[in-house]
């Protein structure tokens, strides 16, 4: 019974972790350019439902009998890789921006024509 408790509770941990992660994501977009915040919220909808799906089974685990605790595990585990795969495409986004808007202007040198 400890290893379920103890499996629950990484679980849990997991989940707040990645939610956390969602939130700082969120607070970050408002100083976007437009083409990031289209990008952001097509994944963010799509991350949405991989969250809703994650709580699902998360909420499964917690009201797991015993003789079907391996397979709610299982399902479990299976989603939250999904899950933190779409967390890191989202911040992916915001370093390709980031690295955009600390990379310096490149001069284009005017070419003068000899006279």
């Amino acid at each position: 019974m400890e290893k379920k408790e103890v499996f629950k509770e990484k679980a849990k941990k997991s989940i707040d972790e990645l939610f956390d992660n969602i939130d700082k994501l969120q607070n970050k977009v408002d100083n976007a350019t437009d083409d990031v915040k289209d990008k952001y919220r097509e994944e963010l909808e799509e991350l949405k439902k991989k969250k809703n799906d994650l709580m699902a089974k998360y909420n499964k685990l917690e009201d797991a009998v015993e003789d079907k605790w391996e397979d709610v595990k299982q399902a479990f585990n299976e989603s939250l890789p999904s899950f933190k795969q779409g967390l890191s495409r989202l911040g992916k986004i915001f370093k390709k921006e980031e690295k955009k808007a600390a990379a310096p202007k490149k001069k284009t040198a005017k070419k003068t024509a000899k006279k």
